[in-house]
């Protein structure tokens, strides 16, 4: 038996796994390419030049693989790249990539995202992420992974959210958000480190009392950003576990938009 619905526009250019399943009314251009196990639900167009790999579950009502929102665009083949057991819950819209920057808009493997989540042209999201309903993100945004986005979360264009950072309901970043760092506010300001999230995912307490030395750093003991820099190196050598955490952050603030700054 067929497992797409006869309803369903399948352009026969397209490449889908047989066993891919495909809902009623759903539209799947010829550019699409769709990995084993995957799943489509009703009314959903996936266009463009997109690639989604193994064992997705998406969910009715998507729009994947439009052109960018952007008026420089002028039918470049851009991208959208989806990975592995992704959950796309109702009525998201991810736009391909744009000639500008990578030209390709991609998410990894693992990520939990709900209903009318945007994501522009170039948005890269890593792996395990979780994004609560209508988060928003601009182009060229990077989200590292395990973040979690609380509801109606917005983003400005081509900032950054570090691994395993959180924001909360209604938050908007208009800088790049740190890994661990907990955030809220319009605009967002760090709260707290996202400790709960640590545990639940295996960190030591050796491990968390870095990161809560690194908080303390960067936000309680009104240091310069380079001085802060340097008392989370010093902590490797009193916690050497910590070290690849430590490596995380300092890479992050290395990295941070100097225009930006970082969420304080």
């Amino acid at each position: 038996m067929s497992l797409i619905h006869p309803t369903a526009l399948v352009d026969p250019a397209c490449e889908l796994d047989s066993s891919v399943r495909v809902g009623p009314y759903t539209v799947i251009g010829p550019h699409v390419q769709i990995g084993a196990g995957t799943t489509v639900g009703a009314h959903c167009v996936i266009e463009g030049h997109t690639t989604i790999g193994r064992d997705n579950r998406i969910f009715q009502f998507n729009s994947l693989g439009a052109i960018p929102q952007d008026k420089k665009y002028a039918g470049e083949p851009c991208e959208l790249v989806i990975g592995d057991r992704n959950t796309i819950r109702e009525f998201c819209t991810f736009n391909i990539g744009s000639p500008g920057d990578r030209a390709v808009t991609s998410v990894g493997n693992d990520n939990w995202i709900m209903a009318y989540v945007h994501l522009a042209h170039d948005c890269v999201v890593g792996n395990h992420t979780i994004f609560a309903n209508n988060t928003q993100l601009a182009g060229h945004v990077i989200v590292d992974d395990w973040v979690i986005l609380g509801g109606f979360t917005v983003a400005h264009q081509f900032v950054r959210i570090g691994a395993h950072a959180m924001t909360a309901m209604c938050s908007l970043l208009f800088a790049d958000l740190p890994p661990f760092v907990m955030c809220q506010g319009q605009p967002a300001q760090a709260r707290s480190m996202n400790f709960e999230g640590l545990r639940r995912r295996g960190f030591s307490a050796e491990r968390i009392s870095a990161v809560k030395a690194m908080h303390k750093a960067l936000y309680r003991d009104d240091l310069k950003l380079d001085d802060a820099m340097l008392r989370i190196q010093a902590l490797t050598e009193r916690s050497p576990e910590a070290a690849p955490d430590v490596a995380l952050m300092l890479d992050f603030l290395k990295d941070a938009s100097p225009q930006r700054g970082i969420v304080r």
